[in-house]
Parts: structure tokens; C-alpha cells; sequence
């Protein structure tokens, strides 16, 4: 299947030739077409998997076609997309941005944290497409900058995520002043019962798309696990990326105190590095999403909540220098590694009180992921024990051997 097998008109087929796409992923092949039959779809769909292209290659489409029935004199917002964090809101604008480029429409994301002058003067000049996080949307609405009373097209992306980060509330004030009559897309990686039941407070008998279930991990991304004690982790790291054939690397941390103090670890130790979360400014996390996509910063620094919207196909390695309490956290995080056909590497540290972490995270994927024992930091011999026993991990060795692969093997400290 191509997308020239999909029924989409030719100023978008150019444009996905521009952007080099020509098979669409499952998602997109599922979605695509039932969202052009004007259908409400409701998406299970994890990290990685095209769902930003399954809405808006179809979005563009029928927004572009609603154009040529009936051309505005001024501009109205026809399509809202709401998304939690700032990141994912720029990619999303992006990806229209690029999937329109030979189309007479006009976009625009608005977020919070900088200033809303520019938001406000492009929302008077008139748009066709809006991509917003929630609050700094019900801000501009409040002020009178946003009306929604055109809206034919909403979509909701990442569901899940607005639900952890509080803003259902938020989600829900913005929906009442929508018109009744709408297409609504409704993608989310989970399911909880709250946001179940706003899916189907909203959707009207909708195509059901679900691919990639939360539980399974990309076959091409090589799992393994490091035990050693939590006091040495940074030294571990350090060692890992040691390993120069490791260009990328994206760094999963806790706790936005925990990223700044692992950055200035790195730095003094003669690696690039920097570090996204909340309390950084809009404009240094741009600079530094920037500075790692282009590989002037080898090492991004980051908390779960700020790394949604990180899209690099050519990242080759993601850490859990800590592991996530919530085990399907972790296929999130991995699944932004072994992008677009290429391989990765999910590497995991692992400390005694991570034990438990680790036991749900392989019940989840419903496999047992392999140990690298020769490093110079291993955890004692009477925790390792303790902890691979308690973790479901059959064998402590596991990975001897194929530790090579990873980084190259240094002396261990006495």
C-alpha cells in the first residue's frame, strides 16, 4: 500500500512526496480514509506510530475542500486541535505546515509561556486551523481573541496525557462552547475509565483504530538493563557514552531537579548536554529541541511531561536513567527510539528500589529484557541477587556478550 492508494487529491500527495513519505504506517492507512468519509475515529495509538500524519493528511484535505464550496471573506476557525503540551502543539503545526504547503490555508498554534502579542494579531488577521494547549486556549477565549462557534472539525490528541497533567477540566469548558455539529477525532495511547467516558461522551458511532497496543515494544529497538546502585548511575552513564558510536542520546529522568543536576554532571565531565522540562522557559526548550536535532547537543535531558513532542527518526539511543512508575511509560519512552525503519537502543538503569519498576514494566511487555553485566559500576553482589530474583529475571547474565554492542567495555574502578 502507497499513498497513492489512499484517497487523497494531488497538492497533498505532492506534499507527502516532498516530505519523502510513501507508504502510509497502519494508522494512517486505517484512519485516512475514514476520517475523509467524514467519520468520528477514535485512536489507541502509542508514541511513534504516524498518528499526527493519520489526522491532518485527512484534516487538510476536507478543510481544503470546505474552502472551494464555500470561500470565506474573512477567515473563521474551522478545526481545533487540542494537545497538552507546548512541544507536541509545534510539532503538530508543523506536520500542517508541511502537509499543506500547495494549500490556500492558514494555521496557527498558540501555547503558554511567551507571550500572546503574536498569537492575538495572526488570530485578527484569520485562520483556518488551530492547534492549542488548553489553557493558554481558554485564556485567549476568556479575553474574546478566540471564537469557536465555526468550528466543524475538532481533534483531541494525547487524551491520556491532558487527563495525568489535570487539564480534562480545561478540555471539557472548551468543548461546551463548541458547536453540537462536528467530526471529532479522538486519539489517545490509553484508555482509563475518565477518558473512556469522554470519548464516548463524544464521539458519534465511531471507526475504532487501534494499532501498536501499549504493551508491545518496537521489535527493532534492542532492550537491555544495567543493575547497579543508585548512587553510581551518573558514573554509569558517563561510561555508556563513552561509546562515540552513540550520537544521540535522549535521557529520561524523574524529576525536573534531577535532569538540571545530571546535565551539570555531564557538562563537567566534557559531554554536550542540556536539559528540557516545565521550568525552563519556552524559548531555551525550543533552543535546546533544536540544538539536539541538529547534534550540536549529543545528550537531551529530559521529564516525561516535556518530552512529549520530541520526533527525531534518527535518534539511536534512549536511557531510563530512572525507571517510570507507570510501567506503560516506559513503551513511551523507548518508542521515540527504532523511528521510521531504523534500529535503537532502550537502555535501562536499574537500582534496588527500582526492583518493582521493573517487575510491572516486564509484565507489561510480557518479556524478560536482557542484563549487561560487564560494566565497571555493578550493583553488590547480595542486592543483584536480591533484585534479579524479585524482578521475574531468570538469569543475571543474560546479556554477557552482547554488551559489546552497546559500549565499549572500560576497567573496572577499584
Amino acid at each position: 500500500m502507497s499513498f497513492n492508494n489512499l484517497p487523497l487529491i494531488e497538492p497533498v500527495l505532492r506534499a507527502l512526496q516532498h516530505e519523502g513519505y510513501t507508504t502510509p504506517t497502519p494508522i494512517q492507512e486505517q484512519a485516512i480514509p475514514a476520517i475523509l468519509d467524514r467519520r468520528d475515529v477514535r485512536g489507541c495509538a502509542q508514541t511513534g506510530t504516524g498518528k499526527t500524519a493519520a489526522f491532518a493528511i485527512p484534516l487538510l484535505q476536507l478543510m481544503h475542500e470546505e474552502q472551494l464550496k464555500a470561500p470565506q471573506a474573512h477567515r473563521t476557525i474551522q478545526a481545533l486541535v487540542l494537545t497538552p503540551t507546548r512541544e507536541l502543539a509545534i510539532q503538530i503545526e508543523e506536520s500542517f505546515k508541511a502537509y499543506g504547503r500547495y494549500l490556500n490555508l492558514r494555521h496557527l498554534v498558540v501555547f503558554g509561556g511567551v507571550s500572546q502579542v503574536s498569537q492575538v494579531n495572526s488570530l485578527r488577521r484569520g485562520i483556518d486551523i488551530l492547534v492549542a494547549t488548553p489553557g493558554r486556549l481558554l485564556d485567549l477565549m476568556q479575553q474574546g481573541h478566540v471564537n469557536l462557534r465555526d468550528i466543524k472539525f475538532l481533534v483531541l490528541d494525547e487524551a491520556d496525557r491532558m487527563l495525568d497533567m489535570g487539564f480534562v477540566h480545561d478540555v471539557k469548558r472548551i468543548i461546551a462552547k463548541l458547536p453540537a455539529k462536528k467530526q471529532t477525532l479522538f486519539f489517545s495511547a490509553t484508555m482509563p475509565p475518565e477518558i473512556n467516558a469522554l470519548a464516548n461522551s463524544l464521539l458519534q458511532n465511531p471507526v475504532k483504530v487501534e494499532v501498536t497496543p501499549v504493551s508491545s515494544t518496537v521489535d527493532a529497538i534492542n532492550q537491555f538493563i544495567y543493575f547497579t546502585q543508585k548512587e553510581n548511575k551518573s558514573f554509569l552513564l558517563k561510561h555508556v557514552l563513552s561509546d562515540d558510536s552513540i550520537k544521540t542520546a535522549l535521557v529520561f529522568t524523574r524529576t525536573k531537579h534531577g535532569a538540571d543536576k545530571l546535565v551539570k554532571f555531564l557538562i563537567k565531565s566534557g559531554i554536550k548536554a542540556e536539559a528540557i522540562h516545565g521550568n525552563k522557559s519556552q524559548g531555551a526548550r525550543q533552543v535546546a529541541l533544536r540544538n539536539f536535532k541538529n547534534r550540536s547537543t549529543r545528550v537531551l535531558v529530559a521529564t516525561d511531561i516535556a518530552a512529549r513532542g520530541i520526533d527525531i527518526d534518527d535518534l539511536t539511543h534512549v536511557f531510563n536513567y530512572e525507571l517510570p512508575e507507570v510501567p506503560e511509560t516506559y513503551v513511551h519512552r523507548i518508542g521515540r527510539t527504532g523511528r521510521a525503519g531504523n534500529s535503537g537502543h532502550a537502555l535501562s538503569f536499574c537500582d534496588y528500589e527500582e526492583k518493582a519498576l521493573l517487575k510491572d514494566i516486564q509484565k507489561l511487555i510480557s518479556k524478560s529484557i536482557p542484563v549487561v553485566t560487564e560494566h565497571p559500576y555493578p550493583m553488590s553482589a547480595q542486592l543483584a541477587d536480591m533484585t534479579v530474583r524479585t524482578s521475574g529475571l531468570s538469569n543475571p547474565k543474560m546479556g554477557r556478550g552482547r554488551s559489546t554492542s552497546i559500549h565499549r567495555p572500560a576497567p573496572a574502578r577499584r
